[in-house]
């Protein structure tokens, strides 16, 4: 299910910078929200280093860029400090905001079905439209470039 076009569900959740975030705390700007399985894995690490790779450039354009999982505050900043990830990461156990955003649910890995976080990125506008959804990224590395070029196009 696509997001584009709706208004992105509002959320609250504790940030690695130890403060609240909410979506009407971003009024008025573009933020992308990536969503990742898990802090310190493969696929998720090359992303958010390829999304810190980005930070600066995301930054000069007026994007905000938060990361989302399951994974405590105490995982994120482990992740954050061996990385040298720029941006917040929201901590979301409950995957209450993944799945208001198609990010969590029912997803086949290594042949069985299994609920659990799907890898997805939407790009809410300055009105709180969301202007794009990524409902699955296939390729976690080369993803965050997607993400670059659709905002580069865009401006």
């Amino acid at each position: 299910m696509s997001l584009e076009g709706q208004k992105a569900p509002d959320f609250t959740l504790e940030g690695s910078d130890g403060k609240m975030h909410s979506l009407k705390d971003y009024a008025g700007q573009t933020v992308v929200i990536y969503f990742y399985p898990r802090d310190n894995t493969p696929g998720c690490t090359k992303e958010a280093c390829g999304f810190r790779d980005l930070h600066q450039d995301l930054t000069a354009r007026g994007v905000v860029l938060l990361g989302v999982s399951r994974d405590s505050l105490a995982s994120h900043d482990t992740f954050i400090r061996a990385f040298g990830l720029p941006f917040t990461l929201l901590s979301d156990p409950a995957a209450a905001m993944m799945t208001a955003y198609g990010a969590f649910g029912e997803k086949v890995q290594y042949g069985k079905t299994t609920m659990g976080t799907i890898r997805s990125t939407v790009v809410v506008g300055p009105d709180g439209t969301v202007v794009k959804h990524w409902s699955k990224v296939a390729k976690a590395d080369a993803h965050p470039a997607q993400v670059a070029e659709f905002l580069a196009k865009r401006a």
